[in-house]
């Protein structure tokens, strides 16, 4: 677990990472540089989950080595599949971190939500909605890793 005391703020108590794949861990379906080590770290105080569309057919062979559960949707009702599977695994203790339309529902739903801009853009109901936006994945690990981060971020 993940416990984070922010000024002005009930303190974060995140258990559970729930990511998008393309757009915000990869692009053009290859995993970003820098992610995987970063994952590996993340891995011991936070159970890490990417939930994906997986456009390119990719994700299931950049994540094998991985320590993270994949779980690929159908391309019914994407939002909603996202917002459903961190409700089910707990809302309130989770962190997400997308970029698409797909993943406005989700990002607004958990305890934390960040959003990535990268080389794919971002949606902009997905930025309005997300607690934090940053400009690249490595960026929103980092904030987990630097737990001081987000607290100078989020403090009132």
């Amino acid at each position: 677990m993940l416990s984070v005391e922010i000024p002005g703020m009930n303190p974060l108590e995140l258990r559970f990472l729930v990511m998008d794949y393309n757009g915000t861990l990869a692009i053009d379906g290859e995993l970003i540089d820098g992610v995987a080590p970063r994952l590996r770290e993340l891995s011991t105080s936070l159970e890490i989950h990417v939930i994906t569309a997986d456009t390119f057919g990719l994700a299931r062979q950049a994540l094998a080595a991985l320590p993270v559960k994949l779980h690929i949707i159908s391309s019914d009702k994407q939002s909603q599949q996202k917002v459903d599977y961190i409700r089910a695994l707990g809302a309130e203790h989770t962190v997400a971190i997308g970029n698409g339309k797909n993943d406005r529902l989700m990002l607004r739903d958990a305890q934390l939500g960040i959003v990535t801009i990268q080389r794919e853009g971002a949606f902009a109901t997905s930025i309005q909605w997300a607690d934090i936006v940053v400009n690249d994945i490595n960026d929103a690990l980092d904030l987990l890793l630097k737990p001081l981060r987000l607290k100078a971020t989020l403090r009132d």
